[in-house]
């Protein structure tokens, strides 16, 4: 090998291209570095600084050594697949003739199904702001996105004004590895969102006429561009006025989903409305719809 094909190397290497070519999140990249320089230490320590030295043998004795430390069993597949993108990577830049993670075994997750809002406590939480105030109006417009198009809680976050198109009821929404979708706004937040960008927004922007994100959709009383905890916090704070159990923006999306599919959506529009890669990832839902019809037909039949 030409180029240098040590595991310090080529982690640096990786990790730079997960920036420059996958489009990662500054967070989903630091999560990759912590991973596989734990893993590089273990390497050290076993003197091997070399990526061509290593085997099968090593990545399970890595495994069991991540077991033994009592890691999750989630925690451990994370880290196990940190490595084998890592190793697949330097295979396609010929860095290593062979990726010696084919058939690493990990332990096997229980996925579980995600939390989901009855109908009437997702309808109580949209309601909950206040219409008299420019925080309320906001609030009410971010929460009518996240449960009426199913957004994730940092597309909502990210979305700019030339994104809406409220005359045809739609916007367009930047997701994860910068992959576009155009999407239906439903009619309660296309009325919140009217209401929301006529006024409330305007008040934030004459608070702060020099902010740095005037093109955002949604500001902050700084007149900075609203951020995924501020929703968090505002979630919990109508939840616990409205006497709902704790639940987070994600919830919202699940619910939307799950919610379409009991209304007799079909499970590719789902997909499409969510922005999944792969369908698989949407048919958790249809687990859920299943859970939900089996708990009504137990409580409901006298016979069940």
């Amino acid at each position: 090998m030409d180029r240098d094909s040590s595991v310090r190397a080529v982690t640096i290497a990786y990790l730079r291209s997960l920036t420059a070519e996958r489009d990662l999140s500054p967070l989903t990249v630091e999560a990759y570095r912590s991973d596989l320089e734990q893993f590089g230490e273990w390497l050290g320590r076993l003197g091997m600084s070399d990526l061509a030295a290593l085997d099968r043998r090593t990545l399970r004795r890595y495994v069991s050594f991540l077991g033994q430390r009592r890691y999750a069993r989630r925690t451990i597949a994370r880290k196990a697949s940190a490595i084998r993108s890592l190793l697949a990577w330097a295979v396609e830049r010929e860095l290593l003739d062979a990726d010696p993670s084919d058939d690493l075994a990990v332990p096997k997750l229980d996925r579980p199904l995600p939390k989901v809002l009855k109908a009437s406590h997702a309808g109580r939480l949209c309601e909950a702001p206040p219409d008299d105030s420019p925080a309320g109006i906001r609030d009410r417009a971010v929460l009518e996105l996240l449960y009426g198009s199913g957004l994730r809680v940092a597309e909502v976050c990210g979305l700019d004004l030339p994104d809406l198109d409220l005359r045809h009821g739609r916007l367009r929404v930047t997701g994860k590895g910068r992959k576009q979708r155009q999407i239906p706004v439903s009619n309660a937040a296309r009325r919140a969102l009217t209401s929301y960008v006529a006024g409330s927004r305007v008040v934030f922007l004459e608070k702060h006429p020099d902010g740095p994100d005037r093109a955002a959709v949604f500001l902050n009383d700084r007149g900075n561009r609203l951020g995924p905890r501020s929703v968090r916090r505002l979630m919990t704070k109508y939840g616990t006025a409205e006497g709902l159990p704790p639940t987070s923006p994600h919830a919202l999306r699940h619910s939307f989903a799950t919610h379409l599919l009991d209304g007799g959506a079909d499970l590719r529009t789902v997909q499409e409305l969510l922005g999944h890669e792969n369908l698989a990832t949407t048919q958790i839902y249809t687990h859920v719809s299943t859970e939900r019809l089996r708990a009504v037909y137990e409580q409901s039949h006298p016979r069940a």
